[in-house]
Formats: C-alpha cells, sequence, structure tokens
C-alpha cells in the first residue's frame, strides 16, 4: 500500500498525468490540481495552521473545495467534511467536540486557487503515517446529534481498493459522484476510488435530474456513483431516450428498473457505513440476472479484511481483521471513542440478515424499527408495496403509540389528492401487522441532505396537513 493518500494521488499524477479532477464544468489535469493544492497547502500553513491541527470545510461542491480538500491533505491538516446547509448552530454544536482551528467557509473555499501553484517538495502531509487521521465525515445524525468518524488513510486505500475491483475500474474510466462530498458515497466510492485507480474522478456543483444524462453523455462517462434518491428522481425525470449515446458500462447502487431502462449492463450494491469501512460488503450484479427488488440492500461477501455477524436481534456487528478498516472512532470532547466491544466487535445498529454463509442483506436501522405484536415491520418492504400509488409523490412510514398494541405503523404521504381507494386496497394486502393505520398528509418529509434518507425521527414532529384513519 502507499504511504499514506497524499502520496497516493501523487503517485497517480506522475503515472496518470492526464487524468481530470473537479466539476464536470471546471476540469483540471491532476498535475495541475496538485500544484495549484500545494499553493493552497503552503498559504494555509503559513497563516498559522500546524500540521496535525483539524480543520473543517464547510461549503457546497465545486472545484475549489476539491482542492482544498487536497490541500488539507498536502499541509498535514486533517478536514472535517460539513453538510453546508445544516444551520449553523447545529454545525456548532457538531463541532464543539472536535474544536477545528479553522472552519473554512464558502469565501475562503472559493479563494482555493489565489496562493497560485506551488511545488510539492517538503509539504509535511508527503510524510503522514498511513494510520493517520486525515479525515472526519459525519454520521446522518437519524438517531442524534451527528457524529464525526475519525478516518486514517489507510482506511480510504483499504475502502478504494475493494470498491474499485467490486466495480473493476481502471485508468481508462470516468467517474462521476454528482452528490455532496461531505457523504462517504461519493467522496469515497466516488473521488478517491477513482484517483486511487487512476481513472478520471469527477463531480457537479449541483445534483440536476435534467442535466444528468446530457453531462454523462458529454463526458462519455463510463462509471457513476450514485444513491437510493437520486436513482429514484433520474428514473421519474428521464427516458430511455434521454439516456442515448452514454457509455457507463456499470455504477454503485444497484436498481433493476434503472439498469434495465437505461441499459447498463452491470451494477454493485453493497453495506458498510462511514463507522464500517466506508463499505465492509460488496456485491456485482449483471443486468442479465435475475436482480430482487430489494437488491440496493444486498452487502453481499465481506471485504477479506472484516469479519462480521449477527446477534440474536439480527443486529449486525462488523470487526476488522487488520488494523484500519474500521474507523477509528467517534470524535469526542476527550478523544476518540472507538466504540469496540473488548473482542472488537463493533455494533452497527442496523439489522440485517443472512442469505448465505456470507452473503449479507441490510434490513433497516434498528432504532428505526417498527415493531408491531411482537414482529419487526420490514420497512422497505412496505414502502415498496406501496411505492406505485398514483398521486403519491413522496411517502415514508413510521409509528405512533397505539391504543391496543405497542406500536401502529402509520404512512406519512405526499399527496395531492390521497389516492384513499388505492391505497385501501393497496394496504389490505399485506398482513395485518404491517399495514398502516392512518395516513398523514405531509408537505414534504424530512431528509437528510447528505444521502437524501428519511429522518425518520423527526417524523413524529414534522407539520402533518391532515390525518386520515385507515382503521
Amino acid at each position: 500500500m502507499s504511504a499514506n493518500l497524499a502520496t497516493a494521488i501523487v503517485d497517480q499524477a506522475e503515472a496518470r498525468p492526464e487524468l481530470r479532477l473537479g466539476t464536470t464544468d471546471d476540469q483540471l489535469l491532476l498535475p495541475d490540481a496538485l500544484a495549484l493544492a500545494a499553493g493552497r497547502a503552503r498559504e494555509l500553513l503559513a497563516s498559522g495552521l500546524q500540521p496535525g491541527e483539524r480543520v473543517a470545510l464547510v461549503a457546497p461542491t465545486s472545484t475549489d473545495y476539491v482542492l482544498t480538500w487536497v490541500g488539507c491533505l498536502l499541509a498535514g491538516l486533517p478536514a472535517a467534511l460539513v453538510n453546508p446547509t445544516y444551520p449553523a448552530e447545529l454545525i456548532a454544536e457538531m463541532l464543539a467536540p472536535a474544536a477545528p482551528a479553522r472552519v473554512l467557509g464558502m469565501a475562503e473555499i472559493a479563494a482555493a486557487r489565489k496562493a497560485g501553484r506551488a511545488e510539492l517538495t517538503g509539504l509535511p502531509g508527503l510524510g503522514a503515517d498511513r494510520f493517520d487521521v486525515v479525515s472526519f465525515m459525519h454520521t446522518s445524525g437519524t438517531t442524534g446529534l451527528p457524529k464525526f468518524c475519525a478516518q486514517s488513510h489507510d482506511y480510504f486505500v483499504r475502502m478504494a481498493a475493494a470498491m474499485a475491483a467490486a466495480l473493476d475500474l481502471s485508468a481508462d474510466d470516468r467517474v462521476l459522484a454528482p452528490l455532496p462530498l461531505f457523504h462517504i458515497n461519493p467522496m469515497g466510492y466516488g473521488i478517491i476510488t477513482a484517483l486511487l485507480t487512476g481513472a478520471d474522478a469527477l463531480t457537479v456543483g449541483k445534483f440536476s435530474a435534467s442535466a444528468f444524462w446530457p453531462t454523462a453523455v458529454a463526458e462519455q462517462v463510463t462509471v457513476l456513483v450514485l444513491h437510493a434518491p437520486p436513482v429514484e428522481i433520474i428514473k421519474r425525470a428521464s427516458t430511455a431516450a434521454d439516456a442515448a449515446g452514454h457509455r457507463v458500462r456499470t455504477m454503485f447502487y444497484a436498481d433493476r428498473e434503472f439498469l434495465r431502462r437505461f441499459d447498463i449492463p452491470s451494477a454493485v450494491s453493497g453495506y458498510g457505513s462511514t463507522e464500517a469501512g466506508g463499505v465492509s460488503h460488496l456485491h456485482r450484479w449483471s443486468a442479465a440476472d435475475d436482480i430482487p427488488d430489494d437488491a440496493s440492500r444486498h452487502g453481499g461477501a465481506a471485504r477479506s479484511d472484516f469479519d462480521w455477524r449477527l446477534d440474536d436481534r439480527g443486529i449486525i456487528h462488523v470487526r476488522e481483521r487488520e488494523r484500519a478498516a474500521l474507523f477509528d472512532g467517534y470524535v469526542t470532547a476527550d478523544g476518540l471513542d472507538p466504540r469496540r466491544d473488548a473482542d472488537g466487535w463493533f455494533d452497527t445498529g442496523d439489522l440485517g440478515r443472512a442469505e448465505a454463509p456470507d452473503h449479507l442483506v441490510f434490513l433497516e436501522r434498528a432504532a428505526e424499527s417498527i415493531r408491531v405484536k411482537g414482529e419487526f415491520v420490514p420497512i422497505p418492504f412496505v414502502e415498496n408495496h406501496l411505492a406505485t400509488l398514483p398521486g403519491v409523490t413522496d411517502h415514508a412510514i413510521w409509528k405512533r403509540k397505539g391504543a391496543l398494541v405497542d406500536e401502529e405503523v402509520v404512512l406519512y404521504a405526499v399527496a395531492d389528492p390521497l389516492p384513499l381507494d388505492e391505497l385501501r386496497a393497496r394496504v389490505a394486502e399485506l398482513p395485518a401487522f404491517m399495514r398502516p393505520s392512518a395516513v398523514a398528509l405531509v408537505a414534504d418529509l424530512p431528509r437528510d441532505a447528505a444521502a437524501g434518507k428519511v429522518q425518520r425521527r423527526l417524523l413524529g414532529e414534522h407539520p402533518v396537513r391532515e390525518w386520515v384513519e385507515l382503521a
């Protein structure tokens, strides 16, 4: 393995000087990007920052954001990547335990190229140990205040090797990861994996469904890194004709309809988290396979540097076989909390099932589970069953305290009007314990800006325009 992430990227610039990095409308050759990032690194160090001090990046995706991130790598400044859409008071509360020496906001990041080019020689980040912490990415905060996860150089190198193998990535590929870079999916699976493989690493300033296929076609993108919400948005907004002429051969996030409608030969699904190595399990699908509806939840086989097991509740636990496969720990005011038990197991808080001896299927967050009469309600199954109701543009199920049972299922729906007859008929097809007892009509659903996941813990306090009882 390379000594660290910074030297790995420098090595790629020498091996493939034509590699392109940045947003699709502001691309740089990797050697040029490194020279500008070196200038940024020297400017940050000249301002008084010391190698090893933490900084925070709070800004939307841009080529200057990528340059600043690389500049922090070269300067040896571990960077916390922060969702810029969060309220300022929430960001301040999140960052308090990390105590960054500097917060780089939009204006400072937009000035990333102001310092000009500089030599790479002697920059402290190039001498970092592979096990040094290089980055902090925060959780989605679905069960509390978002927590920063410490990630080492080796964490990313291991993750990138696993993802590149699953995608069969090569230096001939052009990778497009059109999502905000403060999240493990676009930054880890997309930009870092592409860079360390020698593939072009492209992103966009802002995701746009209407611009997605024209951009992918024009840029001759061969690999996509997406997630559930953009996949669904693209399916709703695009036809096969819109994608005509694309060169995409594979993608992360396996969705049967997406592959077949847009004629994409293969896809990769996985299971993991920012804590669990970015991705701890991976599975490759061919469009010709009998792809199940829940393909995206199939983690498949574990990486060779991970052990995994399910406890008696069905909770997924993972353990690193080699150092740095897992994150280093959550950032607290007292240091890093690795959150492992005495035997090294990390409790993911996720429910799963084993479809084969080494084939993991993710079900749902245990903290976001619904239990009715002793039975766990399979949230993805119920939501998929209700997904094609006419007029319902967004939906999620959650729970409320029941009068006769411990919990009742509630459907939160964005619909105008609510197709009540069709809904009642569809609900009646479900087993009794899975059936929503009421519908909460809402204007929108609270979603995490990073991954687009529904923040179920917020639904109970979310404004409801009208309640419709079904039972």
